[in-house]
């Protein structure tokens, strides 16, 4: 079987839609590459929440050297994008004094593919320094924690959906829904919206539109996740009507840790 390769699962569980069938249907039928985007999507939640978290601090140049490295990045970027300009200049000097003896022309250095484990890893920074520009030391940051979590029954009318949803803590007084759901097919002309329903279901809050097979959505202040328990996930017709249209897709309450 010819799994989604790393770009791929990367840029999905960041709400990128699949661009060919074929891989949305292999994504419905394998549970390893659903369980990475799964995993991908919860790392992108921690990187987000951290972009708020307190100060913002600047790596040493063995970061980037290393990562260079790792990439098989040629010269031209081999300094330290982060370094002082005169310290990245005197680097930039270096290399272009080391290749000047050389009369032969180099090879470029073989591609190589990166391997899922690395891929995630490298992932996570990258979401992690989204907003931001530079990369983010997060050690004296608050851990994110996981207050509640829950899976999404599909219901009758889509029998093949299957969803999850999970709430974090950051520790900044913010409350953060992260859903997934896949195997859906979404009509023409409609979209899917993400809700907390009261348990008595008399009354529910809209968090916005899931674009993707994930999606991040921070709850309201003043909304009481014990009170609204019930994360659901319709199909809304774009009529302008702000109600819900009672096409619930998955639905299924949160379980607190």
């Amino acid at each position: 079987m010819s799994h989604l390769d790393d770009e791929q699962i990367a840029l999905h569980a960041l709400g990128e839609p699949l661009d060919s069938a074929e891989d949305r249907r292999h994504l419905e039928e394998c549970e390893e590459c659903a369980a990475e985007v799964a995993e991908m999507a919860h790392v992108a939640v921690v990187g987000r929440s951290t972009l708020a978290a307190g100060a913002l601090e600047t790596p040493s140049s063995e970061v980037w050297a290393r990562v260079h490295s790792e990439l098989g990045l040629g010269p031209a970027v081999a300094a330290d994008p982060l370094a002082p300009d005169e310290v990245r200049r005197s680097m930039e000097t270096a290399d272009l004094g080391a290749e000047t003896p050389a009369a032969a022309p180099r090879r470029p250095a073989p591609r190589r593919r990166l391997g899922r484990g690395w891929a995630l890893a490298a992932s996570a920074v990258v979401v992690a320094s989204i907003g931001a520009g530079i990369w983010i030391a997060t050690s004296a940051s608050p851990p994110v924690v996981v207050v509640a979590s829950a899976e999404l029954d599909a219901f009758p009318a889509h029998p093949e959906a299957v969803g999850a949803a999970e709430v974090d803590d950051p520790g900044d007084g913010t409350r953060i829904l992260t859903v997934t759901l896949e195997g859906d097919r979404e009509p023409d002309g409609e979209y899917r919206e993400v809700w907390l329903i009261r348990n008595d279901g008399e009354s529910l809050v809209s968090l916005g539109v899931l674009d993707g097979s994930s999606g991040t959505f921070v709850v309201p202040d003043g909304v009481d996740l014990a009170e609204y328990s019930l994360v659901d996930i319709s199909f809304e017709p774009t009529d302008g009507d702000p109600a819900h249209s009672g096409d619930s897709i998955v639905r299924g309450e949160l379980d607190f840790l």
